[in-house]
């Protein structure tokens, strides 16, 4: 199997400039996709254009990442409705920064001759005076082709400043630099990307000929963008994206939204995002379609997407995490949980506070649950709930005569109170 038969079979291909795959079949041939730089993160809607690079680089070609330090000056339009507020160099040289870090974590930047490169088109770009580009560059490229691109076509109702119009131009320009410094031959990206990558095939034939007097051929892949069955936005939740960095979204959270996933989307996402095999993709279908319940193709999939994102680490406690609100968890498994994990655990459960000062001198259970949280209307219905068994705090069942005391806390500051099996509060001193 080659590098297109394994995207095809996966479903990653949208469109595929004629010619592609003899190209890629003749020779190992280094290959780009731009990274947009308006946040410090990546988010899971970027995992499949970095899933490209990775299948690309398995098959022994050569990934270059491309990291648009200028283009990130000008705001793409494509699937815009209006345009993207323009970020300083400062700004954009932190997010870079942030966004190589995790790119780092899938391809190989060390060693071989198909090591993957990272480039920031700044560098060509701040040197290139406005008259020398429009001279060099923008005679090749008419109006009318670019005005037929649909990323044009939708935003001439709405408006379109200069600046965005000229984006597939600096964009196209890219693709020559690659082509003439780094013999790179193909560009890769999302299907709304097709207009610009094609505009860049287009300038490369053009600008070689006219410089070189010879016919240079440079190709164009892109993949579908990725949409949930239900017709909701891939990669959002309520709190917006689903972000690579665990500082903007806690590996917890990053586990569930893979675990959550309807069967259907399970089944395409699996696909997409994991590199198990044909066979193996087949073996954990029947044994998901076999017993559903059980969540197998969900499972695997959030293990292996979690575990190349965040670590191993993060995946056994985030394992546990999921243990502990349904019910299989410990009392020792609690205190061990970091704090942002216990918070993103038990994110949307009633809360309340108490004076850490009660909490140091100790109390008891039934005045702990009535007149300082309230989780309880009444006394009376504490205690025929502590006599039923069915309270506990941090996961160990308690009778009436229990005191909540500092060794309660977790974290040095919660308690979980459980009541009955599935109604959670969680107690925060103050």
């Amino acid at each position: 199997m080659n590098f297109i038969e394994e995207l095809r079979w996966r479903g990653m291909i949208h469109d595929l400039m004629p010619g592609t795959e003899e190209q890629l079949s003749r020779e190992m041939t280094a290959a780009y996709i731009g990274f947009d730089p308006t946040a410090d993160s990546l988010h899971i809607g970027n995992l499949l254009p970095i899933m490209l690079l990775v299948h690309l680089q398995r098959y022994g070609h050569k990934p270059i990442v491309l990291v648009g330090g200028a283009t990130g000056m000008v705001g793409d339009p494509s699937g815009k409705t209006e345009e993207r507020k323009l970020l300083s160099i400062e700004q954009i040289q932190y997010n870079l920064n942030g966004q190589k870090k995790q790119l780092m974590k899938f391809l190989n930047f060390e060693t071989g001759n198909n090591r993957a490169e990272i480039v920031n088109n700044f560098d060509w770009f701040r040197d290139y005076s406005f008259l020398d580009f429009i001279r060099d560059v923008g005679k090749h490229i008419t109006v009318n082709y670019m005005m037929s691109k649909e990323s044009v076509k939708k935003r001439l109702e709405t408006g379109m400043s200069f600046t965005e119009f000229s984006y597939q131009l600096v964009q196209g320009y890219d693709f020559y630099w690659l082509y003439r410094n780094m013999n790179c031959k193909l560009q890769m990206g999302g299907s709304d990307q097709w207009g610009n990558i094609v505009t860049g095939t287009e300038l490369i034939r053009r600008m070689y000929f006219d410089l070189e007097g010879s016919e240079a051929s440079a190709y164009a892949l892109t993949c579908p963008l990725v949409t949930k069955a239900d017709g909701s936005k891939f990669g959002k939740s309520e709190g917006g994206n689903i972000w690579l960095d665990p500082a903007k979204t806690s590996p917890y959270l990053f586990y569930q939204y893979w675990l959550n996933l309807s069967d259907e989307d399970a089944a395409h996402f699996i696909r997409l995002f994991t590199l198990f095999s044909q066979e193996e993709i087949g073996q954990l279908t029947l044994e998901h379609q076999n017993a559903p319940h059980l969540r197998i193709l969900q499972k695997a999939l959030a293990k292996d997407v979690t575990l190349r994102v965040h670590s191993e680490q993060d995946y056994n406690m985030v394992v546990e995490a999921s243990s502990i609100l349904f019910g299989q968890g410990t009392t020792a498994m609690l205190h061990n949980l970091p704090e942002d994990m216990l918070l993103a655990v038990f994110e949307g459960v009633p809360q309340s506070e108490v004076n850490r000062q009660i909490i140091a001198e100790g109390i008891g259970i039934v005045d702990f649950l009535t007149e300082h949280t309230g989780i309880f209307p009444s006394k009376g219905e504490a205690r025929r709930t502590l006599k039923e068994n069915a309270v506990s705090v941090n996961k160990e069942k308690v009778s009436e005569e229990f005191t909540v005391d500092g060794k309660c806390l977790l974290n040095d500051r919660y308690i979980l109170v459980q009541k009955g099996k599935k109604n959670y509060y969680l107690v925060k001193t103050r």
